[in-house]
C-alpha cells in the first residue's frame, strides 16, 4: 500500500463535514435550551451568579486568589480604568498533608495565612493601617467599607453555587480528600479563618475560571461592545456566555439562590465538555472510541475528548499505531528486520513514548502543523529526539503531518459550534448599528466603553456590530491556523455565513483567574452596595 493514500485515509475519518457542523450547531441550541429549564442535562448551563460583565472603565484595587489543585495563588489587581491593568502575584504549594487533612480549618487556615503574608509584603500599609484600625475602634465593623478588599475566589472543584459568594462543595478531586468540608459553603469556609486573623479582606464572589476569561476580555477589549463570551480551548475546553435572565428558567425553582435581577442578564456556565455525551451528532473514529474507553470516565466529557490538548495527542498517536501495526503500510518500517514482531519491523525504538498510552503530547501537533522546513527536518528530529523514532523518512513525516492536520482541524472546526450557537441563540446577529445599539451585555457601569488596545473587527466591521469572544488556552493561542479553521467552519452555518462571521471578533483573554476573578468581585461589590442603598 501506498503510505501517503493511508495516510489520507486515516485523515479522512477525522473530517467534519458542513452539513455535520449545522447539525451539531442545531443540537448545541437544542441542548443548550433544555440545560437552562432543568438540571441532570448534557449542557449543565450552571447560573454563576454574576449579572453584569465590565466596560473597561471600571477603577479600583482588588484581590483574588486561586486554588485550582496542588498551587494556591494570591493576587491583587490595580483596575486603571483605562482597559489596563496591574498585577502583583505569588503562588505556594500546598502541603500534601492540608490536601488530606482531618478538618477543613486546616486547609483554609493556611490559605487564609498566605493572604496574610501576602497584604504584609505587597500591601503593607493597608494591611497595618487596618490592623491599627481594629485595635482603636470600639465597633466590631468600625472600620471604613473601602479600606476592604474586595476577593474573588477562583476555586476549581464540583460545587453547587447558589449565590455570587456562596458555593457548596460537592466532591474533592485531583487528591484533595477532607471529608468534613463536603456540603459546607467554601467561601464561608475562607471568610471565617479570614476573620480570625482580622484581615481587611471580603470575600465577594466565587469564581470559575470560564466566567473569569469573560470579565478579563470584556474589561481589555476594545470599543463599547461587551463580552459576550469567553471560551477556553487548551488543555480542557469550557465556555460562559451571557444569557438574558428570563431564559434561566430553573432559577425560579430554586428557592435557595439568591441574585441580582436588576441588570436582567447572567453569565452562564455551559460546561460544554460535556456536549452530546450520547453522540447523536459528534463524529466517532474508532481511535475516538478507544481514547474513551480507556479513560476514567468513559462515556462523559465527549466534546472535550475530541476537542481539548489532554486528549489530541493520544488520538494522534492511536492512528499512527493503527498504521505502524499494518505490515502492508511502509510507515517506520525497518526493510532489513527478518522478524514479524512490530516492535523489531520499526524504527521506533522499543522504549518510544509512542508505545505508552498518553505517549504523544498535544504540542507535537503544533510542531507538524507548522513545520515549513525542507524536507520536514522540524517534525522528523523532533520523532528522533523525543519518541525514539531513527531515520524517519521524508515520507514518513509527511504521513504523519497530513494525519495530525486532520485530528487538529477537526477540533477547530468543532470549537466553532459552540461559538456559532451561542451566536444564534442570544440572537447578537440580528443587533446592529441598522436596527438597534442598546441590546449589549449589561455592564458594571454606566460609562461608554473607550478606545482600548488595538484589537480591531474584521474588515472595517461597524464597532457597534462587534460580537466580541474572549478565548484562552493553548490551542487557540499557540496551534497555527486554530482561529482561521475556526472561522472556516463558522462561514458554513448558514443564519452566520460570511457577513456574520466578519463581525465576530476573537480575542486572547489573559489571566482570567486574577484579573477576571478580581473583575467578578468588583461587580459583586457593586450589588452588594446597591443593595444596602
Amino acid at each position: 500500500m501506498a503510505l501517503a493514500d493511508e495516510a489520507r485515509r486515516v485523515a479522512a475519518e477525522f473530517d467534519f463535514t458542513p452539513d455535520e457542523v449545522r447539525n451539531s450547531v442545531k443540537e448545541f441550541i437544542r441542548q443548550m435550551d433544555e440545560g437552562l429549564q432543568k438540571d441532570g442535562t448534557e449542557l449543565s448551563q450552571i447560573p454563576t451568579y454574576v449579572t453584569a460583565v465590565p466596560n473597561g472603565t471600571e477603577k479600583g484595587l482588588y484581590m483574588a486568589v486561586d486554588l485550582g489543585g496542588t498551587n494556591f495563588r494570591v493576587c491583587s489587581i490595580q483596575l486603571h480604568g483605562n482597559s489596563t491593568f496591574s498585577l502583583t502575584q505569588s503562588k505556594v504549594a500546598i502541603p500534601r498533608e492540608l490536601m488530606v487533612a482531618k478538618t477543613s480549618k486546616e486547609l483554609f487556615s493556611f490559605l487564609a495565612k498566605q493572604i496574610e503574608a501576602f497584604l504584609k509584603e505587597h500591601h503593607s500599609n493597608h494591611y497595618h493601617g487596618h490592623i491599627r484600625r481594629r485595635r482603636t475602634t470600639s465597633l466590631e465593623g468600625g472600620f471604613k467599607d473601602e479600606e476592604i478588599f474586595s476577593l474573588g475566589f477562583t476555586f476549581s472543584f464540583p460545587v453547587r453555587q447558589i449565590g455570587i459568594n456562596k458555593g457548596i462543595l460537592m466532591r474533592w478531586t485531583k487528591g484533595f480528600d477532607i471529608a468534613d468540608a463536603v456540603g459546607q459553603d467554601v467561601c464561608a469556609l475562607l471568610q471565617n479563618e479570614i476573620d480570625a486573623l482580622h484581615l481587611p479582606v471580603r470575600v465577594a464572589a466565587l469564581v470559575n475560571d470560564t466566567v473569569g476569561t469573560l470579565m478579563a476580555r470584556s474589561y481589555t477589549s476594545p470599543g463599547k461592545t461587551g463580552t459576550l463570551l469567553g471560551a477556553i480551548f487548551g488543555t480542557g475546553t469550557n465556555g460562559a456566555y451571557v444569557e438574558k435572565l428570563d431564559k434561566v428558567t430553573k432559577l425560579k425553582a430554586d428557592n435557595e439562590a439568591v441574585y441580582d435581577q436588576s441588570t436582567g442578564e447572567m453569565i452562564v456556565n455551559t460546561e460544554w465538555g460535556s456536549f452530546d455525551n450520547g453522540l447523536k451528532v459528534l463524529p466517532n473514529t474508532p481511535y475516538d472510541a478507544e481514547l474513551d474507553k480507556n479513560t476514567p470516565n468513559p462515556g462523559i466529557q465527549m466534546f472535550e475528548k475530541r476537542v481539548s490538548g489532554m486528549f489530541l495527542g493520544e488520538i494522534l498517536r492511536r492512528a499512527v499505531i493503527s498504521l505502524v501495526k499494518n505490515p502492508d503500510v511502509p510507515l517506520f518500517k525497518d526493510e532489513n528486520s527478518a522478524t514479524n514482531d512490530v516492535h523489531s519491523t520499526t524504527t521506533i525504538d522499543a522504549t518510544s513514548p509512542l508505545w505508552k498510552e498518553w505517549g504523544l503530547d498535544t504540542s507535537f501537533l503544533s510542531i507538524t502543523e507548522a513545520d515549513a522546513s525542507q524536507g520536514l527536518r522540524v517534525t522528523r528530529q523532533t520523532l528522533d529526539r523525543d519518541y525514539g523514532i531513527s531515520a524517519a523518512s521524508v515520507e514518513d513525516a509527511e504521513a504523519v503531518k497530513v494525519i495530525a492536520r486532520a485530528i487538529g482541524r477537526r477540533a477547530a472546526r468543532l470549537s466553532a459550534v459552540p461559538i456559532a450557537a451561542i451566536v444564534l441563540a442570544t440572537g447578537k446577529l440580528n443587533n446592529s448599528s441598522a436596527s438597534t445599539t442598546s441590546d449589549h451585555p449589561a455592564t458594571a457601569g454606566s460609562v461608554p466603553r473607550g478606545s482600548g488596545p488595538s484589537d480591531a473587527g474584521k474588515d472595517d466591521v461597524s464597532e457597534d456590530d462587534v460580537i466580541d469572544i474572549g478565548v484562552d488556552g493553548s490551542l487557540v493561542e499557540f496551534y497555527p491556523g486554530f482561529e482561521e479553521y475556526i472561522r472556516e467552519a463558522l462561514r458554513e452555518v448558514p443564519e452566520i455565513g460570511a457577513a456574520g462571521e466578519k463581525r465576530i471578533r476573537i480575542g486572547i483573554a489573559k489571566d482570567g483567574s486574577g484579573v477576571g476573578a478580581a473583575l467578578i468581585a468588583l461587580v459583586a461589590g457593586k450589588v452588594a452596595a446597591d443593595a444596602e442603598e
